[in-house]
């Protein structure tokens, strides 16, 4: 049986890696929406359509993933939203502080398997249904 789509927001401002991580995520049977910074992932969250996840580069201008990610939590609505942080300064990242302080669900280093992700991003999705 086939799982429900989910809605996935992909914040990622290397284009080509955004496009690898759509693909991937889609043929995963999910919508995917992208959005290369966190401002402007900030603004499509606060759109009408909820999502069901937001897979995140650490470092993008305008706003950080880890800026993303308090804002994201500084918000009632999105209390609950698994977030997946991708980032390249996984050694320069206080990781546990991440997960405990944002309830980040899961970092991973880049480089990292697209099909790795897409794995990752079922688990937590699942758990967060049962």
């Amino acid at each position: 049986m086939m799982a429900a789509r989910k809605r996935i927001l992909v914040v990622e401002d290397n284009t080509a890696l955004a496009r690898v991580v759509q693909f991937n995520l889609e043929r995963a049977g999910h919508d995917v929406v992208v959005a290369n910074d966190g401002q402007k992932a900030w603004a499509v969250l606060a759109g009408e359509t909820p999502f069901d996840m937001v897979v995140t580069d650490q470092q993008m201008p305008v706003m950080t993933g880890v800026e993303l990610c308090q804002h994201i939590r500084h918000c009632e609505r999105f209390a609950q939203l698994p977030v997946i942080m991708l980032t390249a300064k996984g050694l320069e990242l206080e990781l546990s502080q991440l997960r405990d302080e944002l309830g980040i669900a899961a970092v991973l280093p880049k480089p990292f398997s697209p099909h790795g992700l897409v794995e990752t991003i079922e688990e937590l999705l699942a758990a967060a249904v049962s």
